[in-house]
């Protein structure tokens, strides 16, 4: 049984999000400064629990935000202990590919500390804006 694809298109303040379960892939792109960071993120934890019930054999999540705030770094990293779940119990073979601005050493660092927190690959790329 597969799931219907999750999106949400972006805002000035929201990320754009798409989670395409036949592919096996999250997308999240964009600034995240949301006002209420539950009413956002609420729904997309909702799309992860109901996607992993049936996932992919190999799930990407592709992370490239510009900017984020510290609430979104907690939602986030709910996210991914969600995804750390199904690669711990081999049910999917996570990778989350963190993107950042080459000279942005911040969202480099904060990279780096998902990377430290999680059980599943985290590849750190520098993009060239």
């Amino acid at each position: 049984m597969v799931t219907e694809p999750y999106e949400q298109a972006a805002t000035e303040k929201t990320p754009a999000v798409r989670l395409d379960p036949v592919a096996g892939t999250l997308h999240i792109q964009g600034c995240s400064i949301p006002e209420n960071a539950d009413r956002f993120y609420g729904p997309l934890y909702d799309a992860v629990d109901r996607y992993a019930l049936h996932p992919a054999i190999r799930t990407v999540v592709e992370v490239d935000l510009k900017y984020f705030n510290s609430s979104t770094s907690k939602y986030l990293l709910d996210v991914f202990k969600r995804l750390e779940d199904l690669h711990a119990a081999s049910a999917s073979s996570v990778v989350l590919e963190w993107r950042h601005a080459a000279d942005d050493l911040d969202m480099k660092e904060a990279g780096e500390d998902y990377r430290a927190l999680l059980e599943f690959p985290v590849k750190l790329m520098a993009r060239r804006d």
